[in-house]
């Protein structure tokens, strides 16, 4: 009953003092528009929806802390994704910066192991469509949470970036992928929470470890798809051994952390191999690389014989 009182007691947004550990702590700048960060503050307060936290820093106004919780529905559901984000000198002209707390773990396309986050909102993704890149006068923090939510951690995140093959295998079997890798990332959590976080973080994973597992184990049985919310009650048995042993693996290093307070680590959970259409889209990924680099010598020979 004590963690239902903390979970509700948990502001979605608040101001704090310890930011030790945000990834710009050394990025000390003089703001020329602190009111607008005072606007960004009291909009994030107002608007918030339920899967959106926020925690801002009383000595550091440049310093921001997010977490999106994962949405049914698709394969990040349950999970929680960290973002540093750091306000620049002369914001809001220029774009924040935004950092995801990654583990070294890339689990889309747009999310890179080092933290960088590909968002066109951001101007990090190489867009030129119009309305899609930061504008001084519209843009906003909040709304670059909602467009990470909407658009990064979506049902179908295979599709965040061009791909030589679409196949319905290939897409469900990168929600498998993606799954495997938020639980990774939920066991980095559970050992390391972030300042500021660190109850939210338990008490989340105690109140959803019933449903996290029965997730695990209906992707096991077949009653269920990875990162759908449909129920196809055994139709999917034909999902392979390695699947199947894979979640057996997981569902007890889960257990084992989220009921039993046991210290697992991340490193324990394999990792699903690349199908076959993955393979030769790589191969002819690199194909298509190297053929013009050897048509360029050739091109570049001819024309060292001739002359």
């Amino acid at each position: 009953m004590a963690t239902d009182i903390e979970k509700e007691e948990f502001k979605q947004f608040d101001i704090v003092t310890d930011y030790s550990d945000h990834s710009y702590k050394n990025n000390v700048v003089r703001f020329t528009n602190p009111q607008r960060i005072t606007k960004e503050w009291r909009n994030l307060e107002k608007n918030l929806p339920d899967s959106i936290y926020v925690r801002v820093y009383e000595g550091r106004m440049d310093l921001l802390r997010a977490v999106i919780i994962g949405a049914d529905g698709t394969p990040y559901h349950d999970g929680l994704f960290f973002f540093d984000i750091k306000f620049p000198a002369h914001y809001p002209n220029q774009p924040p910066l935004v950092c995801y707390r990654a583990h070294g773990i890339k689990l889309n396309p747009n999310l890179f192991s080092n933290g960088y986050v590909c968002l066109s909102l951001l101007n990090t993704y190489g867009s030129n469509e119009k309305g899609a890149l930061w504008d001084p006068s519209r843009s906003t923090i909040f709304q670059v949470l909602l467009s990470i939510q909407a658009l990064v951690l979506n049902s179908k995140p295979y599709f965040n970036e061009p791909h030589m093959f679409s196949s319905s295998e290939e897409t469900l079997h990168y929600n498998k992928q993606v799954f495997t890798l938020s639980c990774k990332t939920m066991l980095s959590l559970w050992r390391r929470p972030p300042k500021n976080f660190e109850c939210f973080v338990k008490d989340h994973f105690k109140l959803r470890a019933n449903k996290i597992l029965k997730a695990c184990k209906d992707y096991d049985d077949g009653n269920a798809i990875a990162g759908s919310e449909e129920i196809v009650n055994g139709n999917c048995a034909k999902a392979s051994k390695e699947w199947k042993i894979m979640m057996k693996d997981v569902h007890s290093l889960l257990d084992a952390a989220f009921n039993k307070n046991q210290d697992v680590g991340p490193n324990k959970l394999p990792s699903l191999k690349p199908t076959k259409t993955a393979y030769l889209e790589t191969l002819i990924i690199i194909a298509m690389v190297i053929f013009p680099i050897m048509l360029f010598g050739i091109v570049l020979g001819m024309i060292f014989i001739h002359t």
